[in-house]
């Protein structure tokens, strides 16, 4: 009846939790194993009969009733150390026997192709994370997050935005310790230029008594190679061939200056305009004023000609239109500025006027004088942080143009005039006072004031830096071109005026493309004369 008992016991037991179909195998095995034990005398344990003999005892209580699995490890316990005595042959081959089974069915050996082993990787990886989401540490319910943005009122904004730059800080007209500090590393991309371009300026005039003040304008470069120069009352004429100079005007009234200059298009005539708000034109070859035009109530900082009309900027914020051909002169007043009028320029076909102020605005006007849509400004671009001085016309795109802020603002913006829209921004990290095109290279050339003094050359439209003109030691006041488009001349506050030979054309690569495109034209109208016949 024992061995009956051992099987019930076995059977209501799991060793290790193993299926039935690996059990039954083991079974199998433990009563061979009693079966041989029960036939010699020295295989039977004392500890074993024990354990699994009902009613025999050697002093201590019977637990053949106990069917928990602390007794079968017990009685395994008792049999391996039976199994290691000495005179227990065959039951030390019977316990080495059953170490190494030979179907090999009393270990858990895993099945890998059965097994979701990506799953078990994101458990093992996240369980533990959504553990603690569930018990509290997170709550990830959409109706909760909405209640709680609309709350912390962050609903429409996030809290931390890496996508897109930090709206920038507002700045001040006296911002000039930030501008030092800030001018250290040049944000522009320098270009590859294959002409040479001198470092050094071609000649340097003195220009003694020079007013240092950043809204006049006070030098000008005429058809005839004629360079005009205001030096406080006194307006020098210097001859660019003959290195000549002459003095066409001083004024005679103590305090008065000269603020603004401009030649006429063609011809000798020269305007001249005055601090106390007069305008003076000037024959230069017979060095006579030809006539005096008033009607600014302040001084007059910037001028610019269209054929016979002649407008003039001034301090007030008024800008008018000249007639020079009548004796009432004044034939049309525009007012949108509110504060000094320090840029003026005609487009190159003669539609639209530029003006930018001291507000920080740019309007641009119609070239309709006398109309009543022609005193409104067609577009008022307000992008510009600092006041506006330096204003240049695209001489191949007449629609185009250049406009550059002060030290607040430190950028030159792009327009196209017949839609209103800034087509470029480029920092310059330095106050802007003058913008030139040259037509030849296709590019454009900006006067700096506080804090590098320098000027610069860009690369149009990529707008990549080809290289800085060093040598002023104060703010670039006003610059020029010459009639042949190959020298600039720079006027700064270190009373000095430098000519920079900087767009020098090489006349046999000229030459060169233009022979190509005349042979080009050439084939194209005979191909055109083959198909016409």
């Amino acid at each position: 009846m024992s061995h009956f008992d051992i099987v019930k016991e076995l059977n209501d037991v799991r060793l290790d939790g193993l299926p039935r179909t690996q059990s039954s195998s083991r079974l199998q095995r433990m009563r061979s194993e009693d079966r041989g034990g029960s036939g010699s005398a020295g295989s039977a344990s004392p500890s074993r009969s024990k354990i699994h003999t009902p009613g025999k005892s050697s002093g201590t209580p019977s637990r053949a009733g106990s069917k928990t699995p602390g007794g079968c490890d017990a009685g395994n316990r008792s049999s391996k150390k039976a199994a290691k005595t000495p005179g227990g042959d065959g039951a030390s081959k019977s316990a080495k026997k059953s170490k190494t089974p030979s179907h090999g069915a009393d270990r858990f050996i895993p099945n890998r192709a059965n097994m979701d082993l990506d799953f078990a990787h994101y458990a093992l990886m996240n369980g533990n994370r959504e553990a603690a989401q569930q018990e509290g540490g997170e709550n990830t319910d959409p109706e909760y997050s909405s209640q709680l943005a609309s709350a912390l009122n962050c609903d429409r904004v996030k809290i931390l935005n890496f996508k897109h730059n930090a709206p920038e800080a507002a700045r001040s007209d006296g911002s000039n310790l930030r501008v030092l500090y800030n001018t250290g590393k040049c944000t522009s991309k320098a270009s590859t230029s294959n002409r040479h371009i001198p470092s050094k300026p071609e000649r340097i005039l003195d220009a003694p008594d020079l007013v240092d003040d950043y809204y006049l304008n006070l030098l000008d470069w005429s058809h005839q190679n004629i360079l005009a120069v205001a030096l406080g009352p006194v307006v020098y004429l210097w001859n660019a061939e003959t290195a000549t100079i002459d003095q066409l005007l001083e004024l005679s009234t103590s305090g008065d200056y000269v603020s603004s200059l401009s030649w006429l298009q063609e011809g000798a005539v020269l305007a001249v305009a005055l601090s106390t708000g007069v305008v003076q034109l000037w024959d230069t070859d017979q060095k006579k004023m030809l006539r005096s035009m008033a009607g600014h109530s302040a001084r007059v900082g910037c001028l610019s000609w269209n054929r016979h009309i002649l407008s003039s900027g001034s301090k007030s914020g008024a800008i008018h239109h000249h007639d020079v051909r009548v004796a009432q002169h004044q034939v049309a007043t525009l007012q949108n500025h509110t504060q000094e009028v320090c840029g003026l320029k005609w487009s190159p076909n003669g539609r639209y006027l530029a003006s930018g102020g001291n507000d920080n605005l740019v309007n641009i006007w119609s070239s309709q004088v006398g109309a009543a849509s022609a005193n409104v400004p067609i577009h008022t671009f307000t992008q510009h942080r600092a006041a506006v001085k330096a204003i240049a016309w695209c001489p191949w795109q007449p629609y185009l143009l250049a406009t550059g802020g002060g030290s607040a603002d430190r950028q030159i913006l792009m327009w196209n005039v017949q839609s209103g829209c800034n087509v470029g921004t480029t920092a310059t990290d330095s106050q802007v006072c003058a913008l030139l095109w040259s037509k030849e290279h296709k590019e454009i050339i900006s006067g700096h004031g506080y804090a590098t003094n320098h000027l610069r050359i860009w690369k149009y439209p990529t707008m990549y830096k080809i290289t800085d003109l060093v040598g002023h030691t104060a703010r670039i006041l006003s610059m020029t071109l010459s009639p042949d488009g190959t020298t600039v001349a720079s006027a700064a506050g270190d009373e000095t005026i430098r000519l920079w030979k900087c767009f020098e054309v090489d006349k046999t690569a000229k030459k060169a493309a233009s022979t190509a495109a005349a042979k080009t034209s050439d084939k194209m109208m005979s191909s055109l004369t083959k198909c016409i016949r």
